[in-house]
């Protein structure tokens, strides 16, 4: 009979695609990863990955065994966390990837009393800007602001996000500020290029309306998104968890058009199909009320 251990090993191996990240989000050494794969392998009877000195790939019986791997693990988790959930004990491991912006101004307060309220959690956070697969990165879910393209995620709204066009008071100065969306096409436009598109999206009784502004500048960070626009480079469509403390601080201004920015929203998202934990569901509504409604971040609020 194979360890679980091996079982662990392999799904981290296939889903990280090396054995030294595979031993970093283990937390144990390369070797031994090695040693439960090789296990494994050995006790199933056959070749479950292909390795080279250039990369790891799964073979035919690899492929259609992962599947049935990461079924037992999430059973296992499932039943474990069951039985912890029972005795009134929220407890085990959470793994949730968010962006770098709103992870540092935003989550990881309200992450940190989180976890001081439920301290046999074992949180992993990971803070990347890059759009990041929830199922083959291994994460129960995902933290993202704006639409939730994936249909394969299940999407919880955790706050409302008002998006803010601003500007610093001296590039309005220099070029003069926009009053029509006509007016917009004219103007340097500062884009978050994570979303793949150099637009703006506004609402109007006809429906959605895109204004493609000047390229200033791309940058796939909301700081320096920010801070791009606060150095006088051009307007940025910023939302108001970055933008609501540099205006209230004389650093922007926000630019009205007339039409309203398309609304967004804070999302929790996880994988379709895989039933969330109480803990997950616990940190999704302990994020709901510390965030408000509207969240404290608006000036609205």
């Amino acid at each position: 009979m194979f360890s679980i251990d091996g079982i662990i090993a392999f799904v981290a191996v296939a889903e990280s695609g090396s054995i030294s990240e595979a031993a970093r989000r283990l937390r144990i050494s390369k070797s031994v990863v090695s040693e439960r794969l090789g296990d494994l392998e050995a006790k199933l009877g056959g070749m479950l990955i292909h390795r080279s000195t250039r990369k790891l790939t799964l073979t035919e019986d690899g492929a259609t065994f992962l599947e049935s791997a990461r079924k037992i693990l999430q059973d296992m988790e499932a039943a474990s966390a069951t039985f912890r959930e029972r005795r009134g004990t929220l407890s085990g491991p959470l793994r949730i990837a968010a962006p770098v912006t709103f992870g540092r101004m935003h989550l990881g307060p309200a992450v940190y009393a989180f976890l001081a309220l439920h301290p046999q959690i074992a949180l992993t956070l990971d803070i990347d800007d890059r759009r990041v697969d929830a199922t083959s990165g291994g994460y129960d879910a995902i933290i993202r602001h704006g639409p939730i393209l994936d249909s394969r995620l299940v999407a919880w709204k955790l706050a409302r996000s008002r998006r803010m066009l601003s500007a610093s008071p001296d590039y309005l100065a220099r070029h003069g500020t926009p009053r029509t969306l006509e007016d917009l096409e004219s103007h340097r436009g500062l884009f978050y290029t994570n979303r793949g598109i150099a637009d703006w999206r506004f609402e109007s009784p006809e429906g959605s309306v895109v204004i493609r502004g000047r390229l200033a500048m791309g940058i796939n960070n909301g700081d320096m998104l920010r801070d791009a626009a606060i150095a006088g480079l051009g307007i940025a469509l910023l939302p108001s968890f970055i933008a609501a403390p540099a205006i209230a601080a004389g650093l922007l201004s926000e630019i009205d058009v007339g039409p309203k920015p398309e609304p967004e929203f804070i999302y929790m998202a996880h994988p379709e199909g895989r039933n969330p934990s109480l803990k997950l569901r616990a940190l999704g509504d302990h994020l709901r009320m510390t965030f408000g409604d509207p969240p404290y971040w608006d000036p609205a609020a």
